[in-house]
């Protein structure tokens, strides 16, 4: 029967026939074949034996090649393993030509990895992330199934720019060398596919508010898009959102569900990827050992994870960071990038990871924003001056999750998007919902791959999403 390598080296069934199936790492003496099947970052040494084995046949066991082995599996007299098999019989199933085929028994750079993305989930580092992310995803929709929340797929093309920032990718079958035009010269939207403009989502939230009204408690958890031209390791194209709406909850609720969450699925990852993160641990060490002192990271992997869970997170205001900076060492020695001279100032990460990883030594949550830098739909608090709204700062990261407790008020809400320039026109069916049955509701979002990209410690976000979506780059 067969088996996982991870199944095998849980179960360790030692002195029964097991099936191997998976890809060569390496073939050392002509003897000692490593199997990776992807299933855990261990590979399964198989033992050949020569009698049994066709010469010709050894010659095709190469790196990458897929084989199936047969044999019994025995206790390792090597170092290295635990347990190992002694083949019967190996099947190449899928040749690889070791001229040819790029991933190497070496170090690759993740550039050259980027490049050819449609392999390196091969490579140890990017099995690791890939299960990683995998168990943060199963965590996330545990965390919210076993809370009585219902998962709402909001849609992908919409007619309505949630951030309002028009950084938004065009959905059209319009012909773009003979464009249909008004009599007046612009666009003909009615000549399109959906009869009016159409774009991919910026974000799920505003639909999974229409549902937060209806069933309580919603998230949504899939693919949002930003057209924004960035090439910086911090953005991506294409990627992945989680955005909880509840209703009759209020900014402290909102919180409190975000504080709990990112406990939960970060304390689920150290459980459950025990071996992936050790292994991405070390990798980093590795690395910082090329970097400046003043570069390298002050914790290693588990502790920068277990500083996470380990420590309430601490709560304050805008107003209150804003003062703490601006009394801090670096803002007056003018070490910041960004000085810090008073109230408005919009935060920059060395200004949150300051907070988080100087000032108080712990996760940070800060509240209560100038209404002038925060979205239209965040609760006007008492005075027009501020909104609901909270972000949630990390270690060596910055901002990890950004919420608020919704503006459920006709009037003001009107009101705001009139001075942000919102067409209404366009978002009478948001709008509706604030005539029918209004009632306090907040919620936030968490971008998928910035968690994946805390977790496993890697340095640029195109390595923790399978196939990157870049300014200039749609491959695969």
């Amino acid at each position: 029967m067969k088996q996982s390598i991870k199944e095998i080296l849980s179960e360790k069934p030692v002195g029964q026939e097991v099936v191997i199936c998976g890809w060569v790492r390496t073939f050392r003496n002509n003897q000692f074949v490593a199997v990776s099947d992807g299933s855990c970052i261990q590979t399964m040494q198989v033992v050949v034996n020569h009698e049994t084995m066709d010469p010709a046949l050894l010659k095709r066991i190469t790196t990458g090649a897929a084989v199936m082995a047969t044999g019994v599996l025995e206790e390792s007299q090597g170092k290295g393993q635990a347990v190992e098999v002694r083949a019967n019989t190996i099947e190449v199933v899928g040749d690889a030509d070791p001229d040819k085929y790029p991933l190497q028994p070496k170090r690759h750079g993740m550039e050259f990895l980027r490049e050819i993305a449609h392999l390196r989930m091969r490579t140890n580092t990017f099995g690791a992330v890939m299960r990683v992310r995998h168990n943060l995803a199963y965590a996330i929709h545990k965390f919210f199934h076993d809370r009585g929340f219902y998962y709402i797929h909001s849609p992908i093309i919409t007619g309505s720019d949630a951030e309002g920032a028009g950084e938004m990718f065009r959905v059209t079958t319009l012909p773009l060398d003979n464009v249909p035009k008004t009599p007046e010269g612009s666009v003909d939207v009615k000549k399109d596919f959906f009869e009016k403009m159409t774009n991919l989502t910026v974000s799920g939230q505003l639909e999974a508010e229409l549902a937060a009204l209806a069933l309580s408690r919603v998230y949504t958890f899939g693919p949002t898009f930003r057209a924004e031209n960035s090439n910086t390791t911090r953005h991506l194209a294409e990627f992945w959102m989680i955005e909880p709406e509840v209703a009759f909850f209020d900014l402290k609720d909102n919180m409190d569900l975000a504080e709990d969450m990112l406990r939960y699925v970060i304390g689920y990852a150290l459980e459950h990827c025990e071996d992936d993160i050790q292994f991405l641990q070390d990798r980093q060490l590795q690395e910082e050992k090329s970097k400046p002192m003043a570069e390298r990271s002050p914790m290693d992997l588990t502790t920068k994870l277990k500083f996470v869970i380990d420590n309430a997170f601490e709560r304050l205001t805008y107003g209150e960071a804003i003062e703490i900076l601006r009394n801090s060492k670096p803002n007056k020695k003018k070490k910041f990038q960004y000085l810090i001279e008073g109230w408005g100032a919009d935060l920059q990460s060395e200004h949150e990871r300051y907070l988080v990883e100087q000032h108080f030594q712990k996760p940070v949550i800060l509240t209560n924003y100038p209404k002038e830098i925060k979205s239209f739909y965040m609760r006007v608090d008492d005075g027009d001056k501020t909104v609901s709204a909270m972000d949630i700062l990390f270690p060596a990261i910055g901002e990890i999750v950004g919420g608020s407790q919704r503006e459920e008020r006709l009037d003001v809400l009107t009101k705001r998007m009139e001075e942000m320039h919102i067409p209404m026109e366009e978002m009478q069916w948001y709008l509706d919902t604030r005539k029918f049955g209004t009632c306090p509701h907040a919620g936030f979002g968490l971008g998928f791959e910035r968690l994946v990209l805390f977790v496993t410690g890697m340095s640029n976000i195109r390595d923790v999403i399978p196939f990157p979506r870049t300014p200039g780059n749609a491959e695969f």
